[in-house]
């Protein structure tokens, strides 16, 4: 068991857990952050994703040890003084999801690709939303969204 700091959402948490425990699990079960969702377990539905120093990390095979040296951004981060982001707005505006399950990690993923390329193409946008997973199949609704996002980030809103 060890103690760690965390810069989560812009606070510094201070947790006690073991090393090897993932991000996720510590977010979740020890910070009660759970925005974050846990999918598969293995890196590959997206559901669990988090930043990490601003690019769209899977928590689920991250150890909170590792984590400890960076700056974490939760789907519970974006909102800024009470107003959604850019691109959680459009998620709304589109009506981009049902179920909801996978959205925070939908919504994560897009918000890197917008500080990574401001102007995304629809090849782009598919090729970074290829790794999140969508059991409701509402694909064209989130391409959708990012569109609608990187409107809204173009014309100043925050991502």
């Amino acid at each position: 068991m060890g103690d760690f700091v965390l810069n989560v959402n812009g606070a510094q948490l201070r947790v006690s857990a073991p090393a090897e425990e993932t991000l996720l699990s510590v977010l979740r079960n020890r910070l009660n952050l759970t925005g974050t969702k846990y999918g598969c377990g293995e890196g590959q539905c997206g559901a669990c994703t988090v930043l990490l120093d601003g690019r769209e990390t899977r928590s689920c095979m991250v150890s909170v040890e590792s984590a400890a040296k960076a700056k974490i951004v939760t789907i519970e981060g974006l909102e800024q003084n009470g107003k959604l982001s850019a691109v959680q707005q459009a998620f709304l505006d589109e009506g981009a999801f049902q179920c909801g399950y996978c959205t925070s990690g939908m919504i994560m993923g897009a918000t890197s690709l917008l500080h990574e390329q401001h102007n995304p193409t629809e090849e782009q946008i598919v090729e970074t939303m290829e790794g999140h997973i969508c059991r409701c199949g509402t694909y064209p609704r989130i391409v959708e969204a990012v569109k609608r996002a990187s409107r809204l980030v173009a014309q100043g809103a925050s991502r």
